[in-house]
């Protein structure tokens, strides 16, 4: 990690005031921030989506889906320095792959495009990455979080395969299927995102506890889409979750691994 961090402390030698713009109370200063935002006719969500983002992030990349609406126009009024991004081919997967090739921060986030997550919650992500953690990845069944958006079917499904995905890679998720995570840029080195579709947050959350990175779960709260339909579809965007765990699971191939590899603090999401 090349950026020097330190916390707010107050009684700090006054010649540093004006020197760093605090983050929050307990993050004084944090390395540059890419927010990857994957779009495809999401001009009516995006004035929610932007209005939460915080004002000190490095730079927000917006990857267009061949928009046939006002997406990319929409995003360059609301935040003049956005990174459009042509996606090369079609899914969720390849259109946050292609993103983050085109970041050049050293923390990323991954944001959904519909309104449902709250970019206000970037600065609990980054705290806990600057803290040690490799790997944030929100959960909204962690002490603390909570989901306006996931029926009955759809919490079942998520509950099953996150059970398999524990018991089988030793991990100790409360959530598999959510899109709001954020990472060290150096992780996407050791987990090698190769799929296209809904099922890429599953095998960033299977890799990273192949390769032994640190995670730590955030409690996170996923709204209601506000505006248009979801593409995902439980039935089919599962059986390619579960497609991926099997094929995850029989792939011996060792991905790099560090010495010591930190399991989750079941109790708090916290690295142990």
């Amino acid at each position: 990690m090349s950026s020097v961090l330190r916390p707010a402390i107050s009684g700090d030698d006054p010649s540093a005031v004006g020197k760093y713009r605090p983050i929050s109370s307990h993050l004084a200063i944090a390395p540059p921030v890419s927010v990857v935002i994957p779009a495809m006719n999401e001009a009516e969500n995006l004035p929610h989506v932007f209005k939460t983002l915080p004002g000190w992030i490095h730079e927000v990349v917006l990857v267009d889906g061949n928009s046939t609406d006002d997406t990319v126009r929409v995003a360059r009024e609301l935040w003049p320095d956005v990174k459009v991004v042509e996606q090369r081919g079609k899914g969720k997967g390849d259109a946050l792959i292609t993103g983050f090739e085109a970041c050049t921060g050293d923390i990323i986030v991954m944001v959904d495009a519909d309104g449902s997550a709250d970019g206000h919650e970037i600065v609990s992500y980054v705290s806990a990455l600057v803290s040690g953690a490799d790997f944030a990845k929100g959960s909204r069944f962690a002490n603390g979080g909570g989901t306006s958006d996931m029926t009955p079917v759809r919490k079942l499904g998520n509950r099953v395969l996150c059970a398999v995905v524990n018991a089988k890679f030793g991990a100790r998720y409360t959530d598999l299927c959510y899109g709001y995570n954020a990472f060290w840029r150096h992780c996407l080195d050791e987990i090698d995102l190769d799929c296209t579709g809904f099922e890429v947050e599953t095998l960033m959350n299977i890799r990273v506890v192949k390769a032994g990175l640190k995670v730590q779960e955030i409690p996170s709260h996923e709204y209601l889409r506000i505006h248009g339909a979801s593409n995902l579809r439980a039935v089919r965007d599962g059986l390619r979750v579960l497609k991926v765990i099997l094929k995850e699971r029989s792939n011996r191939r060792a991905l790099r691994r560090r010495p010591h590899a930190s399991q989750l603090d079941s109790r708090q999401g916290e690295v142990s």
